[in-house]
């Protein structure tokens, strides 16, 4: 048996501007921190000759293309494991369709499960690559490359997406007290709402392919937003950083329709009228959840659980993709 995790993320500046269409043309910058919840993918050999594949539904098969999973059908394609006297098994810490990444955390969990079981030595660049290659390249999804490098590589991460679809990797630079800080001080509250993120990239990465002008400033203003975190963070300056979000958030809300909504907007007022400096919807928007950054955390807290919105706490984490069990 084999048990393979990787972990759910938030982003910390310069989300959308690792889709291809944008970093293609002007190269993208995103600053990420992957966090203690985490996507788990159980591979175990059977007795019986079908593949069993658990998830929030269940597939007996016996072959490949008989699979309605596209990842986990085209995981094993590009992994060239048979699909036969296989059972695999997924479960989340969170939800899908809740802004943190769990689609390219799956894939890079499946992934690493897939080689392990081949006697399969590989590195995190690689399993992000072919993460990204799975989803982007071979299932035409409209997504971007951070939530496959967050999710292999973990820690509070700078990722800089380059013309030529390589990616650079490169752990952010903060002090153990900024560090403790920000972990201390970020909260996240659960909306209520999942929903696919498809839909919301889809127009983004339209309206970047066309050329439009405003799409275009827009991205290449969060590139510089991201930036900008990156040396508030690096300077320990994190009133700043809540700032530099806060403004991230105003123009992500006004870059599609689909982005928030009356609801979003009013607990995002609630928040900042009771301790948050900063804060922003977490992934593409339209629901999930809510990240603000506070030095008031009690009264924060007690103003969200009045508004009916939960409290996920979380920790960062460092390792990334990992093979947690293997026997």
């Amino acid at each position: 048996m084999i048990i393979t995790r990787s972990p759910l993320r938030i982003s910390l500046g310069g989300g959308g501007t690792d889709l291809p269409s944008y970093y293609r043309e002007h190269g993208g910058f995103v600053v990420a921190a992957a966090i203690d919840r985490y996507v788990y993918v159980t591979l175990h050999r059977t007795f019986v000759e079908e593949c069993i594949i658990k998830y929030a539904q269940m597939e007996r098969v016996h072959a490949i293309d008989e699979i309605a999973h596209p990842i986990i059908r085209e995981a094993l394609r590009l992994t060239g494991t048979a699909c036969t006297s296989l059972e695999i098994a997924v479960m989340s810490d969170i939800p899908a369709g809740t802004g943190l990444g769990s689609s390219g955390s799956f894939a890079t969990a499946l992934l690493g499960a897939l080689h392990a079981l081949n006697h399969e030595i590989v590195t995190k660049a690689r399993l992000a690559e072919e993460a990204c290659h799975l989803e982007i390249e071979v299932l035409g999804e409209p997504v971007g490359k951070q939530d496959q490098f967050i999710a292999a590589y973990g820690g509070i991460t700078v990722l800089t997406f380059n013309q030529d679809g390589t990616v650079d990797v490169t752990p952010a630079r903060l002090d153990a007290e900024t560090r403790a800080n920000l972990q201390d001080n970020t909260m996240m509250f659960f909306t209520g709402y999942t929903r696919s993120a498809s839909a919301i990239l889809k127009d983004q990465d339209d309206r970047t392919k066309s050329s439009e002008r405003g799409m275009i400033e827009e991205l290449h203003r969060i590139k510089e937003l991201g930036k900008d975190s990156l040396a508030a963070l690096e300077s320990g300056d994190l009133r700043r950083f809540a700032e530099i979000m806060h403004e991230h958030w105003e123009r992500k809300r006004r870059r599609s329709t689909g982005m928030t909504n009356e609801r979003i907007d009013r607990w995002y007022e609630t928040a900042r009228a009771n301790g948050a400096l900063g804060g922003k919807l977490i992934g593409a928007g339209g629901g999930g959840f809510l990240l603000f950054y506070t030095e008031d955390k009690t009264r924060l807290r007690h103003a969200m659980r009045e508004s009916g919105l939960p409290e996920v706490r979380v920790d960062f984490d460092s390792q990334g993709t990992t093979v947690v069990s293997m026997s």
